[in-house]
């Protein structure tokens, strides 16, 4: 009788430790951390500004290198991996949102999103095609040609997760993506990570909001480099 192979975990780290060193002084940011995300999971990380989460968020993002500790990524190991190395997998694996949006002024949309095709060498013709697919599944297929100033805080964030879609990474890394958007964008932006981890994508959210952290399925709460909690997340309104 044959059995279905189980896949390794999107996310499995291992006793990380990160050290930041300034002449004889030493900051320990990140104290030996331990987690796995499965795929499909939708995980916030959560935590006030100093926690340790945004260490964590680059040695996740494959941004940086743990001074101590095991990390593979969709069964890699990346842990002790060359900067070079590290950003091949940053373009296969990973699909960044950022508060800052990062579009370039210049390029209409479509342009923006196959940024990350380019970079992994794809023909014109893919790129285009791919990078229109993916305005279209974030809603905005109607505003392929128009540059990032000639749309809202709310669109430009659509496209920044459409250029995170491009590449179908491993799992779309999402830091602080409302901090810069009002009430109403914010709702519109956590409603598609909603329907984007509902049609089976894996995310992981860095942030210090609780309400933003509610919409996650769960909660990692990260306190002086170290993981102090690992929940479910409660939804506003939710009995405790």
């Amino acid at each position: 009788m044959s059995t279905t192979p189980i896949s390794p975990p999107i996310i499995a780290i291992e006793g990380i430790r990160k050290t930041y060193r300034t002449g004889s002084l030493e900051f320990e940011a990140l104290c030996g951390i331990d987690t796995t995300i499965r795929e499909g999971e939708y995980v916030a990380v959560v935590g006030p500004s100093g926690s340790g989460k945004s260490t964590l968020m680059n040695i996740l993002g494959c941004l940086d290198n743990p001074t101590v500790g095991g990390y593979h990524l969709a069964g890699e190991d990346v842990s002790t991996m060359s900067e070079a190395q590290l950003a091949e997998v940053r373009n296969r694996r990973i699909g960044f949102v950022f508060q800052q949006f990062n579009l370039l002024a210049g390029l209409p949309a479509w342009r923006n999103v196959e940024l990350p095709l380019v970079y992994a060498g794809l023909p014109r013709h893919e790129r285009r095609d791919r990078a229109v697919a993916a305005l279209e599944r974030v809603g905005l297929g109607d505003r392929t040609e128009n540059r990032p100033g000639e749309l809202s805080g709310g669109q430009q964030q659509r496209v920044a997760v459409a250029r995170a879609l491009v590449t179908e990474p491993a799992m779309i890394l999402a830091d602080e993506p409302t901090g810069n958007l009002d009430s109403r964008s914010t709702a519109d932006v956590l409603d598609l990570l909603d329907a984007l981890h509902d049609a089976g994508r894996t995310i992981v959210l860095i942030t210090h909001e609780k309400d933003v952290a509610a919409r996650a399925g769960r909660n990692l709460v990260i306190s002086d480099g170290r993981i102090v909690s690992d929940t479910p997340a409660v939804r506003a309104g939710a009995p405790a």
